[in-house]
């Protein structure tokens, strides 16, 4: 947790509450325009996967479908974050497209001073489904 709140002061957004109850209250605690960002990725994974569960782990948004987690996000000054420890199998998939962004075994960070790449988002997605469905 030290390394987080260091991180977050780096990063220049206050240390917010750390006990959300659901992901409504996650955005709250960042600026409109973050926010907006974060909820056209929520409802990409609505779309994407009808009856996900929505919950709080790790104090971030994450998305459970049955017992596995599809995907989490964050959001920070600079970037929203998409986690998951990706699989081999996505990180070669998208090996180009991930060429774009900061990314590493767990998380791909996505700059706020660019447009959300919706497309890219959404077929990540589609292959997460897939993957904790053959789980």
């Amino acid at each position: 947790m030290a390394e987080f709140r260091i991180f977050m002061a780096a990063q220049r957004i206050p240390m917010a509450k750390t006990d959300y109850k659901n992901i409504d209250e996650y955005h709250q605690a960042f600026p409109e325009a973050i926010q907006e960002r974060m909820q056209r990725i929520r409802g990409l994974v609505h779309q994407v996967a009808p009856g996900v569960e929505e919950v709080i782990s790790y104090q971030i948004p994450a998305f459970k479908a049955g017992k596995s987690y599809l995907i989490y996000y964050s959001a920070y000054a600079k970037h929203i974050s998409l986690s998951n420890p990706w699989s081999e199998a996505l990180l070669k998939k998208f090996e180009k497209e991930l060429k774009a962004f900061k990314v590493s075994k767990s998380a791909i960070q996505l700059p706020n001073d660019q447009p959300l790449p919706l497309d890219f988002i959404q077929r990540l997605l589609q292959f997460r489904k897939k993957e904790t469905a053959a789980k």
